[in-house]
């Protein structure tokens, strides 16, 4: 767990997400109406709603925000944006305490949402483009051998039909594919990192 932004912004949660969250100075602006948990598709199934998530970063709950899987329920459908009284990006709110829970060491490791995340990512910032036929193999065993197996399985339908009207390349797992110039791909991302570590403290 990176502990310096813990230290530098102690007993004061809200101002820390403002400052390390996209969009977080919007967080304080929140009214408490509950519209965007009333608008959500997956409004029922979340531990906490965005504007209990709000309440609770200007109470300082620190550590159950942070902890918490809510953030990662968001299927980026800016229902609540849309419908906000205040016009809070609140999806951009969302993914952005996701991201800050994870490069702090806090996110729930097993979310699979989470998971899928640096999967995609992982596969993406490789080549330049997304290897679908890897990034669905890694998918379909992210949870084991046996797991897998099933998955691939129960799917065999969909990937004879995608394989029968060429949506699926089964040759695109053994090669690579993806953007000519990798290598200066990988140098603006790792610029990037060390650009975004050193502005935000975790350099």
């Amino acid at each position: 767990m990176n502990t310096s932004p813990v230290e530098k912004y102690r007993n004061n949660f809200l101002r820390e997400v403002e400052a390390n969250v996209e969009d977080g100075d919007w967080v304080k602006m929140c009214i408490q109406c509950g519209v965007c948990s009333g608008s959500c598709p997956l409004g029922e199934a979340w531990e906490h709603p965005p504007q209990e998530l709000f309440m609770m970063i200007r109470a300082g709950q620190r550590d159950e925000v942070l902890r918490s899987e809510s953030m990662w329920m968001c299927t980026s459908c800016y229902s609540c944006v849309v419908r906000c009284p205040s016009e809070l990006p609140i999806m951009h709110i969302m993914h952005g305490l996701a991201n800050y829970a994870n490069r702090l060491g806090l996110a729930p490791k097993m979310n699979p949402t989470k998971r899928f995340a640096k999967l995609f990512w992982d596969n993406i910032a490789a080549t330049g483009r997304v290897n679908e036929s890897r990034l669905s193999i890694k998918l379909y065993f992210m949870n084991g051998l046996v797991s897998g197996i099933k998955t691939a399985f129960s799917m065999r339908k969909v990937g004879l039909g995608m394989l029968k009207t060429r949506r699926l390349n089964p040759m695109g797992f053994f090669r690579a594919g993806g953007i000519k110039q990798k290598k200066q791909l990988q140098q603006m991302l790792q610029k990037a990192y060390e650009i975004e570590d050193k502005r935000k403290g975790f350099s």
